[in-house]
């Protein structure tokens, strides 16, 4: 039995239809002792995206950057998030956008850009899966001063930290962004062992 045989749809009604689709929905979902269970959910339809950690073995450093997010401020969180470029796709394949949303918010025109994994950030209420990617780079590189897109509201510095110290901050509290926590993980684990 597929899941599509467990849901029953039953409405969908738009809650909101601004910068990302809210609705909410109505449906019924065959338990496992196959009892039909109603239930109600708010989802957030908000676009795949791609997620980049450049990284520079020889020195052992990473580039991130730090800029302000409303939703984590509106939640109580008074500092700028330190992150890991990111973007959504916007009709382009993964490893495009992650190419292009790298020069944008660090600077850097990296060359290889390797995908190591997929995974939905929070998939209670946001359909959006977030590609990642890793891409070594070199001083050389660095074409631009990047900080984003004032248009689109970006203010970004950009931060070349060691990779023992970005791991720190994730100890400390500082670097608190779940998809950057992922990549200096998965660094330590498979680059910089």
């Amino acid at each position: 039995m597929s899941i599509s045989d467990r849901v029953r749809t039953k409405n969908e009604r738009v809650l909101s239809d601004d910068y990302h689709v809210l609705e909410s929905v109505t449906f019924e979902y065959r338990r496992s002792n196959g009892e039909w269970q109603p239930q109600t959910r708010e989802i957030f339809y908000r676009d795949d995206a791609a997620t980049l950690l450049p990284y520079n073995l020889a020195g052992r450093t990473v580039v991130l950057v730090r800029q302000f997010r409303y939703p984590a401020y509106a939640n109580g969180y008074d500092d700028l998030l330190i992150e890991a470029a990111a973007g959504l796709l916007d009709d382009a394949s993964p490893e495009e956008r992650i190419r292009a949303e790298a020069e944008e918010e660090t600077g850097y025109r990296l060359g290889e850009v390797r995908k190591v994994f997929e995974a939905f950030m929070s998939p209670g209420a946001v359909t959006e899966k977030l590609h990642f990617f890793v891409a070594e780079y070199e001083a050389a590189m660095r074409v631009g001063d990047g900080g984003g897109l004032a248009d689109e509201g970006e203010d970004i510095e950009v931060l070349e930290l060691p990779i023992d110290q970005a791991l720190a901050m994730i100890s400390d509290g500082r670097i608190v962004d779940a998809k950057t926590i992922m990549l200096l993980q998965y660094a330590a684990l498979h680059i910089f062992r």
